[in-house]
C-alpha cells in the first residue's frame, strides 16, 4: 500500500510516494518555467507546464524503484493557491494563468470592498479584498480582457488543472476554495451571496470537497500521460499551506508552523473560524474536516534569498549548492548584521500591511557593510516580517504553545537559529519535512482507509527531529532591531503611495 502526493509549487511540481507507516520512498522534483512578470507587480505562469512537470515528476517517482502502479492506492494534491486557470468550453487554458503573488487587481480590491461593504466581506468570506485572491483576478480579466472572458467556461485552482488533465474532473477543496473570496468559509460551500454581488455564475467553480473525500479517479488519458493505473483514486487533497500543516502536525490548537518558501506563512489550526476584525491575516477551511485555520502571510520569504542569489550571485569558488555558501557568509556576521534591516516587500504585503503598493527595502548601509552583511539582513528581515504575524495571534488569543518550522528555510540552520532568536521561544523541526507534497500523501491514506482520519495519520507518522532554543543576547538585540524593523513601513509608506 502506497500513497502518492503531488504538490504544483510555483518553482516546480514535486511528487512523492510513502508507505502505510508515512515513511518517503521516492520523491521527484521537476522545475517549472520561471513565472513571467510582464509589467512591475504581475506574475503569470502557463498552467500547461505544470502538467508536463507533473507528468515528469510521477513518472519518476514510479520508475526510481520500480514501483507497479497498481500498488499505488491513492493520490492527494496540494499546490499554490489563489491563482486563476481559465478553460474554454473544451477545457483548453486561455491565458496564462495569474498566480498567487500578482498584484494588479488594485481597483477590483476596491471595487468589490465598496460594493459589498469591508465589515460585510469579511462575515460572508472571513477575509478581506486582497490582490492575491481568485476573485478579484477574475474580474480583472473580465474588464480588461472581456473577449476572453467571453469564452471562459471554468475558473479552476493551479492543482485542480492538474487534477483535471489527471482524472477528467473539476473538483476542488474546501481549503484551496476559501482562498477564492468566493468561498464561504464558516460553511464551507461556495457563498451564494458572494457569487449574486459579483455576477459570477457558480457553474465555472468545480465542486469543493472535504481534503480527504475522494473526488474521482485517474482516468485512461491520465494514466497514459504518467504511468499511473487507470481508476487509481484521487482525493481533494488542500491548498498547500493547510496540506504542508497536516505534514508537520499542525491539526489541533497550540501547535503553530512558521514555514519559509517562495513565501512564508505562519499557521495555526483552530475549532473554530478565528477572525481578525481588521484582516491582516488569513480565516481558512483546513485540511482536516470540521476544522479551520488561521495564517498570515509574507509575500516574499524564501523569494528573498533567491532574488539576491539570481541578481548578485553568490560566487562559484566550489560546487557547494550557492545557498549554502551565502548563509555560511552570514553566519559569521553578529545579530542584527551591524545595522542593516531588510524589509522583504519585492512583490507587495499581505501580513500586517494589506499593501500590494509596498516595496521592499534595504535600510541603514554603511561603506563597510559587505554581501555577508546584506544576506544576514535578508535572513533576520524575512524573519522579522513572520514574527508580525506571531504579534497579532497574540491580540486574537490564539494559542502559540509549540513553533514547527517548514520549508527551505527549516533546513537553514542560521536561518532556524535566527527565528529562534527573532521569536523568543524555542523552535522545531520534523523528520519528515517534506512539505505540502507529503500532506498530499497523508490525505490520499485517509482518503484510502489506512488512517481512520486527519488526526490519526497525523499523530502516527510525525515526529520531532529537531529543536533550537533561543540564544537569550541575541534576542535581546533583535528585540531592538524587531522595533526599528515595524517603524521602517510607516516612514516610507508616502514614497510608495
Amino acid at each position: 500500500m502506497r500513497f502518492l502526493g503531488i504538490d504544483t509549487g510555483t518553482g516546480g511540481t514535486r511528487a512523492l510516494l510513502i508507505d502505510a507507516e508515512g515513511r518517503v520512498t521516492t520523491s521527484a522534483t521537476i522545475e517549472h518555467l520561471p513565472f513571467a512578470s510582464p509589467e512591475t507587480g504581475w506574475a503569470e505562469q502557463d498552467p500547461r507546464d505544470w502538467w508536463r512537470a507533473a507528468t515528469l515528476a510521477i513518472r519518476y517517482v514510479i520508475s526510481k524503484n520500480d514501483i507497479r502502479p497498481e500498488e499505488i492506492s491513492a493520490i492527494g494534491f496540494s499546490g499554490q493557491m489563489h491563482g486563476a486557470v481559465l478553460l474554454d468550453q473544451h477545457d483548453e487554458v486561455l491565458r496564462p494563468s495569474i498566480i498567487w503573488c500578482d498584484q494588479r487587481t488594485s481597483a477590483q480590491c476596491v471595487a468589490i470592498t465598496e460594493k459589498i461593504g469591508a465589515t460585510r466581506l469579511i462575515e460572508l468570506t472571513c477575509n478581506p479584498a486582497l490582490t492575491g485572491f481568485t476573485l478579484p483576478k477574475m474580474l480583472w480579466v473580465r474588464e480588461l480582457e472581456p473577449e476572453l472572458w467571453r469564452q471562459v467556461r471554468t475558473v479552476l485552482l493551479p492543482k485542480d488543472y492538474v487534477r483535471l488533465r489527471l482524472t477528467g474532473d473539476k473538483a476542488t477543496d474546501v481549503a484551496d476554495a476559501s482562498g477564492t473570496l468566493l468561498f464561504d468559509v464558516a460553511r464551507r460551500k461556495w457563498s451564494q451571496a458572494m457569487l449574486a454581488a459579483t455576477e459570477i455564475d457558480e457553474a465555472l467553480l468545480p465542486r469543493v470537497y472535504e481534503s480527504p473525500e475522494i473526488t474521482g479517479v485517474v482516468s485512461s488519458v491520465g494514466a497514459a500521460a504518467t504511468g499511473l493505473r487507470a481508476g487509481t483514486p484521487v482525493v481533494g487533497g488542500g491548498g498547500d499551506q493547510a496540506a504542508g500543516a497536516v505534514g508537520m502536525g499542525i491539526v489541533r490548537p497550540g501547535t503553530v508552523s512558521a514555514t519559509i518558501g517562495t513565501s512564508g506563512v505562519v499557521f495555526a489550526a483552530s475549532d473554530k473560524p478565528a477572525l481578525d476584525p481588521k484582516g491582516r491575516v488569513h480565516t481558512f477551511c483546513h485540511a482536516v474536516p470540521g476544522r479551520w485555520h488561521v495564517m498570515g502571510v509574507t509575500q516574499g520569504a524564501g523569494l528573498s534569498l533567491r532574488w539576491f542569489r539570481d541578481q548578485f550571485g553568490a560566487g562559484a569558488d566550489d560546487a557547494r549548492d550557492p545557498y549554502e555558501r551565502l548563509t555560511e557568509e552570514a553566519a559569521r556576521i553578529p545579530p542584527a548584521a551591524n545595522g542593516l534591516i531588510w524589509t522583504p516587500y519585492l512583490m507587495g504585503e499581505r501580513t500586517p500591511h494589506l499593501d500590494p503598493h509596498a516595496r521592499a527595502a534595504l535600510v541603514g548601509l554603511t561603506a563597510n557593510h559587505t554581501r555577508a552583511h546584506v544576506v544576514r539582513a535578508i535572513l533576520e528581515g524575512v524573519a522579522f516580517s513572520l514574527r508580525d504575524t506571531f504579534e497579532i495571534f497574540s491580540e486574537m488569543n490564539v494559542p502559540v504553545r509549540e513553533i514547527r518550522l517548514g520549508g527551505g528555510g527549516a533546513r537553514s540552520e542560521l536561518w532556524r537559529q535566527i527565528q529562534a532568536n527573532v521569536y523568543g521561544r524555542e523552535v522545531k523541526t520534523v523528520e519528515a519535512e517534506e512539505g505540502a507534497a507529503y500532506g498530499g500523501a497523508l490525505l490520499a491514506g485517509v482518503g484510502a482507509g489506512a488512517w481512520r482520519s486527519v488526526d490519526e495519520a497525523s499523530d502516527s507518522v510525525v515526529r520531532i527531529k529537531s529543536a533550537v532554543a533561543p540564544n537569550p543576547e541575541a534576542v535581546e538585540t533583535l528585540e531592538h532591531q524587531y522595533r526599528r524593523f515595524r517603524a521602517i513601513y510607516p516612514a516610507l509608506r508616502p514614497l510608495y503611495e
